[in-house]
């Protein structure tokens, strides 16, 4: 029996453990990938937004070689918090069930069974790619993951989106040899992508570089082209590759099985104590991306890290006090 599980092993949910296992409580981490999978999963020699100060766990410093942590630089730290603080991290082990009640669940997971008295939720949302819903999204031509540019080189390459990751992602695929066409839902770019990249990206659309479309949505997807519907009508556009940056969302699935409920709104944004960070389900608590549905920009590591110390403090019966307005209305690049 462990005092708490956390399902999620990113930088929040190993905030989770630590705090818990500081306050005397024996806490279990189940990640269904790699640890950090989400950071893994970025791409190769990606800069944070952030600076690393903002993004350290356990009072553990960040350090970098320049100004901003790369994803590399980030994958180590967490590794070595997590070997400094023995957390028990279960990884490539996925959560399928939660059953009991607070002081006696069983989560079942594709490997074993575990007993614990509460649980917390800290799953992210990088797993669910929003899809484009259009004919042909599932042939193998089609990512929506951008981890490096070498196998595009020499061939004609869609990216769709405005943000950062869309941005990353054509720049980084012209500059390595790829024939780049960007689709844009929307009439211009995103003023939220970072501002040493919008420059870039719109000058070499200006100089025709980089095809850019906007106004425009994918209507099909072809074995070696694209349907689009612009503003003059239907194109059809050769390609070998399609990159959809469209964004992610978290595993709802998941957490209705669990119980967690959602409120009434277009962003299914889950029901929960705003300061205790417990759900409807007494002895479930959520923490980090997964409280926001499907505004996944609300919460990030800045602020999400502070959930760990408000859900142990209700654990262990310490009033918590309501989290600094800072904490609450941080903004991120996406």
């Amino acid at each position: 029996m462990h005092d708490v599980i956390v399902i999620g092993a990113g930088p929040v949910g190993l905030a989770c453990a630590i705090e818990a296992d500081r306050a005397g409580l024996q806490a279990r981490v189940i990640e269904k990938g790699a640890l950090v999978n989400s950071i893994v999963g970025y791409p190769a020699n990606m800069e944070f937004f952030s600076t690393p100060e903002l993004i350290e766990i356990g009072g553990y410093p960040f350090p970098v070689q320049g100004y901003k942590p790369t994803r590399e630089e980030a994958i180590e730290y967490y590794r070595g918090v997590t070997e400094r603080e023995k957390i028990d991290a279960r990884l490539y082990e996925s959560v399928l069930a939660v059953a009991g009640e607070r002081g006696d669940f069983v989560v079942t997971t594709s490997r074993a069974e575990h007993r614990a008295r509460h649980i917390v939720v800290a799953t992210g949302f990088f797993d669910r790619a929003n899809l484009l819903d259009v004919p042909g999204e599932t042939l193998p031509k089609v990512t929506h993951y951008y981890k490096e540019p070498f196998a595009y080189v020499r061939q004609k390459v869609v990216v769709v989106g405005a943000r950062n990751s869309a941005a990353k992602a054509a720049l980084d695929c012209y500059r390595h040899g790829a024939e780049v066409t960007l689709v844009v839902r929307g009439p211009a770019l995103s003023d939220k992508i970072k501002y040493w990249i919008k420059p870039d990206l719109e000058n070499r659309i200006k100089e025709g570089s980089i095809r850019a479309w906007f106004s425009t949505a994918i209507e099909e997807i072809r074995e070696r082209s694209v349907v689009i519907r612009t503003p003059d009508g239907v194109a059809e556009i050769d390609n070998d590759w399609v990159i959809a940056m469209t964004g992610y969302h978290p595993d709802f699935e998941l957490l209705e099985s669990i119980g967690i409920q959602f409120a009434e709104d277009r962003y299914r944004t889950p029901i929960f104590d705003q300061t205790t960070f417990e759900t409807t389900r007494p002895g479930v608590y959520l923490a980090g991306t997964v409280c926001g549905g499907y505004r996944t920009g609300r919460w990030f590591i800045e602020n999400g890290r502070f959930h760990a110390r408000q859900i142990v403090k209700h654990i262990t019966g310490l009033r918590a006090e309501p989290i600094p307005f800072e904490a609450i209305h941080w903004k991120t690049e996406e």
